[in-house]
């Protein structure tokens, strides 16, 4: 091709020495200069800086990715080889964009100064839209004489798989190169060991004056006053033929799909402003994740390290929204039984019946370098599928849907009962089948995060307090499906068997001297006897007695537990208790969540408001109002925020739909598809809310618009409006 340059790039994919045992951990290698940003549509995603560029400062996992690789590594703007100033970065309130306003620096040229500082603004506008980053650039003058200048973007790419990205060392990489089609144009190429060519191409508009490998400059001339725009797109696995569509084009379509998506859903307005800014940003959140599958929509976990299918947490997800909009869990159950493992595979810990854990695009998943290209070492994703499945036909009656997934739910059941429960006790229990899978399979996945009062890690089969909540829910909720899809036989053998769990569990698990259930059985059926939030999650289920529930939630509230912000995994004063760790004292929304809903169930709304409340603090304090993965669990002192985790995952799915699910408990919402009604069962607000308003709330081909306003602990209800035939209620009485 005329004028063709290749050159072979060196990758700049930063690796680290692992510093504990553990497979798959994410490092943190220091701080990073400049805060992130992050945008993603379906399965691409990119994470800048506040500068909106990449890889410009160290640290942090930088770059535009796709299906699970690294598509741009570096993407930096200088002025006459001098870093902007920063005036300001913000994305829009949907998400669908981030725009960032810089000026210049003074610059100077051989001692004398030739443009003064804070004359020329800077505007970066970058958006996603199906594989292809778009970035437009403005600057104008507002000086009053020209100025002369050059603006050049340097950029550099390794391809490197997210794991790369995290940390994991590789003996041997693929080939790469990079080229120039043209006056305009620049493709990366990489030839992985999967034998995939993945290429990235760049595309500049106008014309940049110089133009190489890595590097693009333009010359410019601004009179007082003007302006001028440069476009550059980076195209993911595209023809080289293709070019992107304009920037403005593609931006407008690309908000027009959104709003689109999100018809359909409740809208919520409350009195306390700083909270309704809570819930805007939570439902953007969850709308940038929704990604597009051939099965339906699928809230993919979190960026960057979880942009892709996860099962728990898609479950937990949609399971948070159901109340709200109920056509998550609809795309997350076909997607998720279309994955259901058929055969058994140690490598990929499947058996039949088992739901997915997680998958990966990537070239190490490819090559099964790491276990995830379609993995199942989960022990929860199962009986939560079954749980999501009754829940969803409870809310909404879609008959058709529940005999579609009935097959994946009796095959699910038909795992939970038998290689789900590998020695036969009646529990569900997990041990990875390879060494290169996950050593703990439930929600708490680090390595430590299972143990004994000693500190003494559990091994053998271990059987999870609220995966045994988990499996009691299920069936409970699988003999009303049986019921409406008239199988009395599968009714009274669901039943039986969720009541036999119930006792069981009781037997096993209660620990008298902790006043609280144990946070699981390992090989040796000893408990192990920590004081930790997987109790809270047993009263999400439903499943234990009452006095004992009035006990594990009166413990959950006192200090070892409760922070000031929320509830910790692990109380303080047991042995491995570090409240700056992943699983074992730190705060964690989703679980404070489902912990929420259990009070609610057993009707102690003063201890659901105290969890709101905590919560709803510790989210005006977060960067733009936004629950993130997980926060430490230092106690609360006045006039100070939450202390941050450092790598936690911002936005995370089940984080962002935790304000809903406060909110759902407080309200004690409930749903009566055969009698055409809605209840509202205890209903308290915390003190921080005064009114509730909610709009298009549905039920079948119904909906309502209802006002709930507080009284003290008293609420009052109005209904604003209805469509259809439906009614609203309030039930004091659990």
């Amino acid at each position: 091709m005329a004028g063709e340059v290749i050159t072979k790039f060196v990758s700049v994919t930063r690796t680290v020495e692992q510093v504990v045992e553990q497979p798959f951990y994410i490092p943190m290698t220091g701080p990073s200069a400049r805060p992130r940003r992050s945008l993603k549509h379906d399965d691409t995603f990119i994470v800048l800086d506040s500068h909106g560029d990449i890889g410009a400062s160290a640290g942090g996992p930088d770059g535009l990715f796709h299906h699970d690789t690294r598509y741009l590594a570096r993407l930096e703007l200088v002025l006459d080889d001098l870093q902007p100033l920063l005036l300001g970065s913000n994305l829009r309130d949907d998400n669908s964009a981030l725009t960032v306003d810089l000026t210049n620096p003074d610059i100077y040229r051989e001692g004398s100064l030739v443009l003064q500082k804070d004359l020329l603004h800077i505007v970066r506008t970058v958006f996603l839209w199906r594989g292809t980053a778009y970035q437009r650039i403005g600057v104008q003058n507002h000086g009053d004489r020209p100025a002369g200048f050059e603006l050049t973007l340097l950029f550099d790419n390794d391809f490197a798989d997210l794991f790369e990205v995290r940390g994991e060392r590789r003996p041997r990489r693929g080939t790469g190169t990079s080229r120039l089609l043209g006056p305009t144009d620049v493709l990366f190429e990489y030839r992985g060991l999967d034998d995939r060519e993945r290429t990235t191409g760049l595309h500049f508009d106008p014309r940049p004056t110089r133009l190489s490998v890595n590097a693009a400059t333009w010359q410019l001339e601004l009179d007082p006053h003007q302006s001028k725009s440069l476009f550059v797109a980076a195209l993911c696995n595209r023809p080289v033929t293709e070019k992107p569509a304009r920037f403005f084009r593609g931006l407008l379509a690309h908000r027009r799909e959104m709003r689109q998506s999100t018809m359909g859903a409740a809208s919520i307005e409350t009195s306390n402003n700083i909270f309704n800014e809570v819930l805007c940003q939570a439902m953007a959140d969850l709308n940038m994740l929704m990604t597009e599958t051939p099965q339906g929509r699928y809230p993919y976990a979190g960026i960057p390290w979880y942009s892709t299918t996860f099962g728990r947490d898609g479950l937990i997800t949609a399971l948070q929204m159901l109340w709200i909009d109920p056509r998550i869990a609809k795309g997350v159950l076909r997607r998720l039984s279309h994955f259901q493992a058929k055969a058994i595979d140690p490598l990929a810990d499947a058996a039949p019946g088992k739901i997915l854990h997680e998958m990966r695009g990537g070239e190490m998943a490819a090559l099964r370098e790491v276990p995830f290209a379609q993995y199942y070492g989960s022990v929860d994703s199962t009986a939560l599928f079954v749980l999501l499945a009754g829940s969803y036909f409870e809310r909404t009656g879609d008959e058709k849907t529940l005999i579609e997934l009935w097959p994946a739910i009796e095959a699910g059941l038909a795992w939970i009962d038998g290689p789900g429960d590998p020695d036969h006790d009646g529990f569900v229990e997990y041990q990875r089948a390879t060494e290169k899978g996950l050593a703990n399979q439930g929600w708490k996945d680090s390595y430590d995060a299972i143990f004994h009062a000693d500190g003494q890690l559990a091994e053998g089969n271990i059987a999870l307090a609220e995966v045994q909540g988990y499996v009691y829910m299920a069936k409970q909720l699988a003999a009303r499906c049986a019921l409406r899809l008239g199988k009395p036989d599968l009714v009274r053998k669901f039943e039986a068997e969720a009541k036999a769990l119930a006792e069981r569990f009781e037997q096993a698990f209660w620990c008298e001297e902790l006043g609280t259930y144990a946070l699981a059985l390992d090989g040796k059926k000893r408990p192990c006897k920590v004081r930790t939030s997987n109790a809270g999650q047993v009263l999400f289920s439903g499943m234990i007695r009452e006095d004992r529930a009035r006990l594990v939630a009166a413990d959950l509230m006192r200090p070892h537990f409760f922070s000031g912000w929320g509830i910790r995994t692990v109380a303080v004063g047991e042995v491995r208790y570090n409240p700056m760790s992943y699983h074992d004292g730190s705060i964690w929304p989703h679980d404070n969540a489902l912990i929420a809903l259990g009070l609610a169930r057993y009707g102690l709304k003063h201890s659901v408001a105290h969890v709101f409340k905590g919560l709803f603090d510790a989210a005006t304090y977060m960067d733009l109002r936004r629950l993130p993965e997980l926060f430490c669990g230092f106690r609360r002192e006045k006039r100070r925020g939450p202390t941050l985790y450092p790598v936690a995952c911002a936005p995370q799915a089940w984080a962002s739909a935790t304000p809903f699910t406060l909110l759902e408990a407080a309200l004690g919402i409930e749903f009566d598809v055969a009698r055409g009604e809605i209840r509202l069962r205890n209903p308290h607000l915390p003190a921080f809310l005064n009114e509730v308003i909610l709009r298009d709330l549905r039920l079948g081909d119904s909906s309502v618009d209802l006002r709930v306003s507080r009284h003290g602990d008293d609420v009052a209800l109005e209904v604003l409006r209805t469509r259809g035939q439906i009614q609203v209620s309030i039930v004091l009485a659990r």
